[in-house]
């Protein structure tokens, strides 16, 4: 596979003429490394995962990092918490050398806690996600973003399952005490079966015998981990009655098809899950545009209790709103508008329904449809 430019690109090589230190977060096997070791070629490298690396790092966490040169990248700090307060202390020695320490990690609370201790004002925080379709210029929804997949796709069931069993093995134990793996697979199972649905931890315990702490600690994980995010209801009422609960979303549509069992195109197209994968991937391109642009996220969902939803509202400059439905289907029909039309919202809004198709129209009056691939230029991210 060729190198497909990531997007967050600019906004690195800028943050670290900015800052002494740059901190790249995001889920394990989204490029980081690859992005970092590629934008910064004569940065000295430091894998943090080798035993014997951690184990003199522990021994001696100053001694170690004095002998490393700079710029230099540390992969995956979390396994080196140690480090971060002498980091600071070497920048706050010299202040005024930029891009000095380039560090990753794969568990943004444990990351970010410790960055937030030590290197308060010090650091630019940036979050790399999967592949967008934005930088690959396709959608494929049963291989998602992440870059392996996409090179070796004939192995991609394979990848999925060691992913997983990684994750299993490693974060899931390393952030929680999960005493049985067995139990938190079928957990993920079931997640990926509520993929695009209103959040009721009830209904994820019950099945499993657990009780809804449990479920909020595996959540936790989860999102902790970059797997599954949280989409929260918009907090504007229009005069309505709204519901509380956030909508879930697995953030790479090829990791939830393979924990469904979705292996090919067919089965896909066949699935009572085609809808909510198309949304998931919808909403995982809008966050991707959103980080890769280096902002903050923000992405929410409509719903009142009469049943009025529409599927993501995004805010934009000068208190406007980006209304979008998203759609499987390669047509579209006015009718698919109906729920925006509905919401009264301000008139300044944006509304987009976003589907299977590849050219982008009107769809109705205000409304335009646009295919998935082309989100980022629709929404001039």
């Amino acid at each position: 596979m060729r190198w497909v430019g990531r997007q967050l690109h600019g906004v690195l090589r800028e943050a670290s003429r900015a800052f002494p230190v740059v901190v790249l977060t995001g889920p394990r096997r989204a490029g980081k490394t690859a992005l970092l070791r590629r934008l910064f070629p004569k940065a000295a490298y430091q894998l943090l995962e080798s035993p014997d690396v951690v184990a003199r790092v522990r021994a001696d966490p100053r001694g170690w990092l004095e002998a490393q040169t700079t710029p230099i990248i540390l992969d995956e700090i979390q396994n080196a918490p140690e480090l971060l307060p002498y980091i600071r202390a070497s920048v706050d020695a010299a202040p005024g050398k930029k891009g000095r320490w380039l560090i990753t990690g794969s568990q943004d609370f444990s990351l970010m806690q410790g960055v937030t201790e030590s290197m308060a004002g010090r650091a630019a925080v940036l979050t790399l996600l999967p592949l967008s379709a934005a930088e690959l210029g396709r959608v494929e929804l049963l291989r998602g973003g992440y870059p392996e997949v996409w090179a070796r796709p004939r192995t991609a069931a394979l990848w999925f399952d060691s992913y997983l069993q990684t994750f299993l093995e490693r974060d899931v134990r390393s952030l929680r005490a999960v005493h049985d793996l067995s139990v938190f697979r079928r957990f993920l199972s079931l997640l990926a079966s509520r993929h695009g649905q209103v959040l009721n931890r009830s209904d994820l315990a019950g099945p499993l015998g657990l009780s809804v702490p449990t479920v909020n600690a595996w959540l936790s994980v989860l999102e902790t981990t970059g797997q599954v995010v949280l989409v929260p209801p918009y907090f504007e009422n229009f005069g309505k009655r709204l519901i509380k609960s956030p909508r879930l979303y697995w953030l790479d549509s090829g990791l939830v098809c393979h924990l469904l069992g979705l292996r090919d195109h067919a089965q896909l197209d066949g699935s009572p899950f085609l809808g909510p994968v198309f949304e998931g991937a919808v909403a995982a391109e809008l966050l991707k545009l959103q980080v890769n642009a280096g902002r903050r996220r923000e992405l929410y969902f409509f719903r009142d209790e009469r049943g009025l939803e529409v599927d993501f509202l995004i805010p934009r400059p000068g208190g406007r709103l980006a209304l979008l439905e998203a759609k499987a289907a390669k047509t579209v029909v006015p009718s698919d508008a109906g729920p925006m039309s509905r919401l009264g919202a301000p008139a300044t809004s944006e509304r987009w329904v976003v589907y299977g198709g590849a050219q982008m129209l009107t769809v109705a009056p205000g409304v335009r449809a646009v295919p998935l691939g082309g989100l980022a230029s629709a929404l001039g991210v």
